[in-house]
């Protein structure tokens, strides 16, 4: 296994939010980071970064943990895969013994070797072999790919051959069996043989840099050979979840605060020789939701480019409805007649380029009413591009944005702003009636971040337990918050893990998983090893790690604009620490009682024996009296 001291080097170099900003965009929230959950499909932010803690935590999922926890949630890998993940992003070496070779590997990490294998054999090919160079090479010279963007991209070529890569990979100890799974070959009756052939080769990225897919255009012109094929869907490959040239262009997009949106890998690469970077594209394929909650992990901010194609412009519009239903802000840059990104990038060059996007980008809903405003002559026709227009602005989830537009719209087409009103007003509530048809269940309408707080208050509290069992098990999950938050802290002339597993050494803890916390807690003590966060996401299961990143991260916080504007002073939890353990612990021991004493009552009314029943009645009269006397402490009134 890798060594003790390695893991921890690639440990004390880890940056939760560095790790976390190569997959998502952060933004700052107090001393924490927020961001969309990367797991969910979701419009408001739940998902939190604590870097004082090296940890995240996803409220949307209930995914919790630290840097190597996140990148396995997220990129699907093995323990051992994250480590060698991290360790190659933080420059840390890793030496493994020979023994190590008997590692088995999940099927997962299998198909992502395999894969790697495949892409080193096509760049072999393209550079060394004869076919390679004067086949796949002169069609990327001729396109203007020079050797940077050849390996920025890792682009390949795959010999004409039907067996090449299947026996390359046999003789080299790959299974047929996991080839066939990557799609690396086909099976047709009994035989196998390689799926690329001819082509040269694309290869499709995950956003940690992994190689998932292919993509691979033909050259020659044979009968009934499709230009592009691409690699089948597999366990780590979803085309409706990927975007090609996200890993290559990620940091370029965070940088320019928007991505471009092209059709194809060639537009995507060219776009690149003209050092335009932040550039995206669906590969041909009709953009998903996923793909698009992918774009928003990055930016809230998408330039379209649409080739200069009449005939498909208007259909290509009807996909970019579902980019605005998205909650992106989209802009569009029409190319001239008969270009697309490739071809035009070519012909103006690198500073042209730039210029030219730069001022012909024009916002979707401006360039859509310019678009059917040719067609304002005709009542009938008008009358339609209205309502497709307004559909569109429907779509888009910020009430202000859609207001905004309607406005426009109503400027530039000359149309009384009630009269749109009143058509988005049905179309909405049209789409609104639709979707609650198919979702029965209390509507939720989306509104202010206030709005959002206290649906979110309102929503705990109609969960909130009723029955003692539950309650008592909501005061051992705030007893392990305190102990997860300020076991360290000082409680007088000592520690406050020191005080709440003295104070709480009677009481056994009903929930397995807090008990397996506090145990460890008050194993610490014993062993005199400082139990913390840390130590969670290394030693704690899964239920234990998701459970210490959900008690460690605090969604809500007061608005600093209660004591610098309105002069409210309000503590932090540290500054009342003392009070706040002494009276956890009481609330603890009180519920405890409690459930006691309920249970007690049901045994009593199943007494058969009179000696049971004296038995019953006199653990009812203690346990009432210690109830009693924690509720007079705690100012808590309880019937006699």
């Amino acid at each position: 296994m890798i060594s003790r001291d390695t893991i921890d080097e690639i440990k004390s170099r880890i940056d939760i939010v560095d790790v976390v900003g190569d997959f998502v965009t952060l933004k700052r929230s107090g001393q924490n980071y927020k961001a969309l959950s990367p797991f969910t499909h979701e419009k408001t932010a739940s998902f939190y970064v604590v870097p004082s803690k090296g940890i995240f935590k996803d409220f949307s999922s209930g995914k919790g943990g630290d840097g190597i926890t996140f990148v396995m949630e997220h990129e699907g890998m093995s323990y051992l895969e994250a480590l060698r993940y991290l360790a190659r992003k933080y420059g840390v070496e890793i030496k493994e013994d020979v023994r190590e070779v008997t590692l088995e590997h999940t099927e997962r990490d299998s198909l992502y070797i395999l894969m790697n294998y495949a892409k080193d054999h096509y760049r072999h090919l393209l550079f060394e072999s004869e076919e390679g160079q004067s086949i796949g090479l002169t069609y990327f010279r001729e396109r203007g790919f020079n050797d940077r963007i050849i390996e920025k991209f890792e682009l390949g070529y795959a010999l004409n051959e039907w067996e090449g890569l299947k026996r390359k990979a046999l003789s080299e100890g790959h299974s047929e069996a996991m080839l066939e799974k990557a799609g690396l070959v086909v099976r047709k009756d009994e035989r196998t043989y390689d799926r690329f052939r001819g082509r040269v080769i694309f290869p499709v990225h995950n956003l940690a840099g992994k190689v998932i897919a292919f993509g691979a255009r033909i050259l020659t012109k044979e009968k009934d050979q499709p230009k592009y094929i691409n690699s089948p869907e597999t366990e780590i490959y979803h085309k409706s979840n990927v975007l090609y040239g996200l890993f290559q262009g990620k940091n370029a997009i965070r940088r320019e605060g928007f991505a471009y949106l092209v059709e194809g890998y060639t537009d995507v690469i060219s776009m690149h020789l003209s050092d335009i970077d932040n550039v995206v594209a669906s590969s041909g394929t009709a953009l998903t939701e996923e793909q698009i909650k992918l774009m928003r992990r990055f930016t809230n901010d998408v330039t379209v480019l649409f080739d200069g194609d009449a005939a498909g412009i208007k259909a290509a519009l009807r996909g970019i409805d579902l980019v605005l239903k998205g909650g992106l802000n989209v802009r569009v840059v029409l190319l001239p007649d008969g270009e697309d990104p490739d071809s035009f990038s070519k012909k103006q060059g690198s500073a042209a380029l730039k210029e030219f996007l730069k001022e012909h980008t024009q916002d979707f809903i401006s360039y859509k009413i310019d678009l059917y405003a040719k067609d304002a002559r005709d009542p009938a026709k008008k009358a339609e591009a209205i309502r497709d227009i307004i559909t569109s602005i429907s779509l888009i989830p910020d009430a202000i944005k859609r207001s905004v537009y309607i406005q426009e719209t109503s400027q530039l087409l000359k149309m009384p702003e009630d009269v749109l009103v009143a058509e988005l007003n049905k179309i909405v509530i049209t789409e609104r009636s639709k979707s609650e048809k198919a979702q029965p269940g209390p509507r939720q309408e989306a509104g202010s971040k206030g709005d959002q707080f206290v649906a979110a208050v309102q929503a705990e509290l109609a969960e909130a337990p009723t029955d003692l069992s539950s309650i008592v098990q909501l005061q051992e999950r705030e007893s392990i918050r305190l102990l997860l938050n300020y076991a360290e802290s000082a409680y007088d002339e000592e520690r406050v893990v020191d005080f709440m597993v003295a104070e709480l050494e009677d009481v056994v803890f009903t929930s397995p998983l807090y008990a397996e916390i506090y145990n460890h807690f008050r194993n610490g003590i014993r062993d005199g090893v400082t139990v913390d966060t840390l130590y969670f996401m290394e030693h704690g299961s899964e239920a234990v790690k998701n459970e210490v990143a959900a008690l460690t991260t605090s969604r809500y916080e007061a608005s600093k604009h209660w004591n610098d504007k309105y002069h409210i002073y309000i503590p932090t939890e540290k500054e009342v620490l003392r009070d706040l353990a002494y009276t956890n612990v009481l609330r603890l021991k009180f519920r405890v009682i409690q459930k006691m004493t309920d249970d007690n009552l049901v045994q009593m009314k199943n007494a058969t024996t009179d000696e049971d029943l004296d038995r019953f009645f006199t653990i009812h009269e203690q346990l009432k009296g210690a109830e009693r006397e924690l509720a007079s402490v705690l100012g808590i009134v309880v019937p006699k």
